[in-house]
């Protein structure tokens, strides 16, 4: 009879994790567990290359038009020391253009060209391009307006007082802790958010304290970027990804689809959600390159793209510079700018010296000392290296 007990204890617990996995769906789990090991080491360099098989998400279609070449240009050979820096950063993936030739690509830690590979925050900056078509289209003319304008779920909270200056240069003064590896900041209990299919939306209005008033002081926090995505569909009444690939997308001729995170709404996870194969981040970074022209079509206004790569927002001293999501060097050198992803991701544009310079990377040592710092110089001296090919 003690067998008999057992064996229907054992039943009941099952029946009762059935009826939990019932109302929390097998799906909603297997998000969290990934969220939870997606940096884990054996695991974050395959994670990085296959989001989609992890979390919901949506396609942007390339379109039906040829694929944009890019000509093979004389091969760079690496500086010194790069073979070194790639090892201990854990890059998967180096794409280097000069003058529109491609003269450097190289795959590592089993990873392919075909892989579409996380951007994280290097997705700002593409969000950035597409604001530029608003304004440039006058969809929206007032960057000074506030965001509750066309975004009037905000009203109340945090966002109250904040313009679309603001959330453009990370000046919303909005409390936000962005510490990856901290379980309980804001940036992952936001991807825990992302992971059960909750509202992005609805977690950005949920903030209610500043440290700030708008615009006196920068702060990092991608939430603002999720806020301008908010902007933006509040504006047209149209998604992000039907933007983004009508606007952007399509008229680069991309080699794939790419792809967006997104919520249980369907709302992209516009602040680092972005997953292109590493080439066709090339092409973005090229058409910026080149003023916002590609292939002979104006995607974007050289204007916008001259006054959102300005550092105009008030980075503390010695800082690196911010100007509409993307960075700039504190020691910029003329045309340098980036877009950066946590765990080591950048599009590298030195435009003085006609390079673009893609980086994907699973680094697990992205806050250690100097390396950030130690980045940009090792991507300035392939950006030299590329320039003496001339």
């Amino acid at each position: 009879m003690s067998v008999l007990k057992w064996v229907l204890r054992g039943v009941g617990a099952i029946a009762g994790l059935a009826a939990i996995i019932g109302i929390w769906k097998w799906e909603e789990i297997g998000r969290l567990l990934a969220v939870n090991s997606l940096f884990a080491e054996d695991k974050i360099v395959s994670n990085f290359s296959s989001m989609d098989q992890l979390f919901l998400h949506t396609v942007l279609p390339r379109g039906d038009g040829a694929v944009s070449e890019l000509p093979q240009g004389v091969q760079l050979v690496l500086p010194d020391g790069a073979t070194t820096w790639i090892e201990a950063r854990n890059v998967t993936g180096l794409v280097v253009l000069h003058q529109g030739k491609l003269v450097f690509e190289e795959h590592y830690q089993g990873t392919k060209a075909d892989d579409r590979r996380i951007s994280w925050s290097v997705a700002k900056s593409f969000l950035s391009v597409l604001m530029g078509t608003l304004v440039d289209d006058g969809t929206i003319t007032d960057l000074d307006a506030p965001v509750t304008q066309y975004a009037p779920s905000l009203a109340g909270g945090a966002y109250d007082a904040v313009s679309i200056r603001n959330v453009l240069q990370m000046s919303s003064g909005v409390v936000f802790d962005e510490d990856y590896l901290d379980f309980y900041s804001d940036i992952n209990r936001m991807g825990r958010v992302l992971a059960l299919g909750a509202s992005m939306d609805d977690f950005a209005a949920g903030l209610t304290e500043s440290f700030a008033v708008p615009g006196t002081d920068w702060q990092y926090v991608s939430i603002d970027t999720h806020v301008l995505g908010m902007v933006i569909r509040g504006a047209t009444g149209r998604s992000i990804p039907d933007l983004m690939t009508e606007r952007v997308i399509k008229p680069l001729g991309l080699e794939a689809d790419p792809i967006y995170l997104t919520d249980g709404d369907g709302v992209a996870f516009v602040l680092g959600g972005l997953n292109l194969r590493i080439r066709d981040y090339a092409r973005f970074g090229q058409m910026v390159l080149e003023g916002g022209q590609w292939n002979g079509h104006r995607i974007v206004s050289e204007r916008w793209l001259a006054e959102s790569m300005t550092a105009s927002a008030k980075t503390r001293e010695g800082e690196q510079g911010y100007g509409y999501q993307w960075w700039t060097p504190h020691d910029a050198r003329p045309g340098e700018v980036y877009a950066h992803g946590i765990y080591s991701q950048f599009l590298y544009l030195d435009q003085a010296q006609e390079v673009v310079i893609i980086a994907t990377s699973a680094d697990r040592g992205f806050r250690g000392a100097g390396v950030k710092a130690g980045n940009i110089d090792q991507l300035r001296q392939i950006a030299d290296a590329a320039a003496d090919l001339e």
